[in-house]
């Protein structure tokens, strides 16, 4: 399994943007200052209010929230079952807060992919590829 902690300033905010995308909300795992959001059976996002993120910081590292434009660490990118879910999640994405990244497109033949922006500037790229192009 993977978690993926994001800081947000905006704990709600973040609620329904990734409600809106049609994850699912791990109650059990969720209060005031963080929030879990189930995408796979593998894969839960983990969004933490930015002082309670920094609890588990060391040193003098802070939380860095990407919204502002600048250096970027990580692409979190999540595989599609289809075309039509990259574009769907893209479309849900830009209607509930967050913001295009990178246009959809098929940069290679048997691959489509896009990129969004979550309210806070954490990027999730999609990407679906055609196994049968995959294959040779």
């Amino acid at each position: 399994m993977i978690f993926v902690n994001l800081p947000t300033d905006d704990l709600a905010a973040a609620d329904a943007f990734y409600g809106a995308l049609g994850f699912t909300k791990n109650e059990q795992f969720s209060d005031e200052n963080a929030s879990s959001w189930v995408i796979s059976e593998s894969i839960t996002v983990m969004v933490l209010a930015r002082n309670f993120f920094a609890t588990f910081l060391v040193g003098t590292d802070a939380p860095h929230l990407p919204g502002a434009g600048g250096d970027r660490e990580v692409l979190n990118a999540l595989s599609c079952e289809s075309t039509e879910e990259v574009d769907q999640l893209m479309s849900l994405a830009a209607a509930n807060g967050g913001s295009t990244y990178r246009q959809a497109n098929a940069p290679f033949p048997g691959m489509y992919q896009g990129a969004f922006a979550d309210p806070d500037g954490h990027v999730w790229e999609l990407a679906w590829m055609d196994p049968e192009a995959m294959q040779g």
